[in-house]
């Protein structure tokens, strides 16, 4: 019998890292934020005669910022890129975008339009998170994630999601009827039970007396019902062959079961880095800009921290490192050897996106409102937007590559230039919506992989998957007065969440060792 790891082993041959991660959620594996958690605080005035230098000002870092200087700690936040936020980014009208190996782009969206670059939506059960969007009073809607009425396109051929999902649980439905009926069973489950299941089965897939799927419109219409005489057709129900063209389709079926995606699912209005900017601008301050880090060294129980083109040095009591891990590895640092061997070579997902501004085709000839389109060419899905309804423009996420149906993808997909990118979602978007391409304009694409400062969107890998073993154990432990937070050191990677968590865990250590340690003078 397959353990729970084989089958993980055999989801990450077809869907990459990120059918891994969400298929842990699903076995319980990974599991939903603790309510206690948004609840943490550090001890009011704790923080007095004591400093901190934060290296980072994603997430993980202005959370560290927000909480530390409530607690009376004296902050510096020291941060590479001319923007806060890390990877949760949100691409607007005038924004430049750096991509290492490639021309820089500028969007040119319309004001209100904007394109999620990085994180793209929050669980309702990421309660962390969601908790700090409240206190500071982000205003949050539905993030559509979700939309029966979307697209599928494999094997050349595009069904509708509807017909995908409700078609293929009538023809399970009609096997496991007829195992019953035949009596393949019984050694299985009780005959009272059989019978319950078999009744059951009626209902759940649309079958009729005889045990055989027969469509009742959930899957869709040949003819829509009308007024009158106009009474519908269903769609002819698909076979096997249809429903399952290429491996390449078993995420999409799974998708919205996982844990983290279910509905509701939700977002900041106006943009993903909502959060991210509610935060600055509690900790604005303390937060420089434009200052990558340079060297981290100890200088007795402290931490010198050298900074910037300048080579700028600051000294303070404690530091919290929030660097993704393949910039940290080349930091000059005197962390111990353990702590070197760790960081090193570890490998993050290089997802891509691609956006553009169009009219609001989808929702006047399509009459889809947000929601997923999957596909097995490059591009893999497709974003529609979940707000600005009925608004003359918006912006598509015509492509979004993390391995969702192949795990090369996201690799391969990076490897093209600007221009390639473009054109295969521009192609994506013409097989789902025939003849709307040409509406599309103000192409811009983000490859993670090649992001300054970033280098991926997260960490993946063994030591990211089921089990944690020596390295992240190692990647959890202190440095002398330096503490480490991010999305890679939680058990919700990839996530908002998993930054939010890391960074209360980090301060935790640290108003240990300051307990324990009697305060420096300012």
């Amino acid at each position: 019998m397959p353990t729970r790891r084989d089958v993980l082993t055999q989801l990450g041959a077809l869907g990459g890292a990120s059918a891994v991660w969400m298929a842990m959620e699903t076995l319980g594996l990974a599991t939903v934020t603790p309510a206690r958690a948004a609840r943490f605080a550090l001890p009011p005035g704790s923080g007095q005669g004591r400093s901190v230098v934060i290296l980072g000002a994603g997430i993980a870092g202005l959370v560290a910022a927000y909480e530390l200087r409530k607690a009376g700690w004296t902050v510096t936040v020291l941060e590479a890129r001319d923007r806060i936020g890390g990877r949760v980014w949100t691409v607007r009208g005038g924004d430049r975008i750096v991509q290492t190996g490639r021309p820089d782009q500028r969007a040119e969206f319309a004001p209100g339009n904007y394109l999620n670059a990085g994180a793209a939506r929050i669980p309702s059960t990421h309660r962390l998170i969601l908790s700090y969007a409240r206190r500071l009073g982000v205003p949050m809607e539905v993030m559509v994630n979700c939309n029966r009425s979307a697209g599928w396109d494999f094997g050349g051929r595009v069904i509708a999601e509807r017909q995908a999902v409700n078609d293929m649980r009538g023809r399970i439905s009609e096997l496991l009827a007829k195992a019953i009926d035949a009596r393949a069973l019984d050694q299985e489950m009780p005959k009272d039970e059989l019978a319950t299941l078999r009744g059951f089965l009626g209902a759940y897939g649309a079958l009729d007396e005889k045990g055989r799927y027969e469509p009742d419109g959930r899957s869709g219409f040949a003819e829509e019902p009308g007024g009158y005489t106009h009474a519908p057709v269903p769609a002819r129900a698909l076979g096997f062959g249809a429903l399952v063209p290429s491996r390449a389709i078993v995420l999409p079926y799974l998708f919205e079961q996982i844990s983290d995606m279910q509905a509701p699912m939700l977002q900041p209005v106006g943009g993903m880095d909502g959060i991210a900017r509610a935060l600055y601008r509690e900790v604005r301050p303390s937060v420089r800009l434009g200052r990558p880090v340079v060297s981290v060294r100890r200088v007795g129980e402290r931490v010198r921290v050298v900074h910037g083109a300048d080579r700028q040095a600051l000294e303070a009591d404690y530091c919290v490192c929030t660097l993704p891990l393949p910039l940290l590895s080349r930091v000059d640092a005197d962390f111990s050897a353990a702590k070197k061997a760790a960081m090193k070579d570890v490998p993050y997902l290089p997802s891509v996106k691609v956006g553009f501004e169009a009219p609001r085709f989808w929702e006047t000839d399509d009459f889809l409102y947000g929601g997923v389109a999957w596909t097995d060419r490059l591009n893999e899905n497709v974003l529609y937007p979940s707000g600005g309804f009925h608004a003359p423009t918006g912006v598509l996420v015509a492509a979004y590559v993390a391995g969702w149906t192949h795990p090369d993808n996201p690799q391969r997909f990076a490897a093209l230039s600007h221009e390639e990118r473009i054109r295969i979602s521009r192609d994506s978007i013409e097989a789902l919506h025939p003849g709307r391409s040409q509406l599309l304009t103000k192409p811009v694409t983000v490859a993670w992989g090649l992001t300054p400062w970033s280098e991926g969107v997260g960490a993946v890998g063994p030591e990211w998957d089921v089990k944690r073993g020596a390295r992240y154990a190692e990647l959890l432990k202190p440095e002398g007065p330096i503490v480490f937070a991010g999305e890679h050191l939680s058990y919700v990677g990839l996530w908002q969440e998993g930054a939010a968590l890391s960074a209360h865990e980090a301060l935790k250590l640290l108003a240990a060792m300051a307990a324990e340690r009697k305060p420096v003078a300012a």
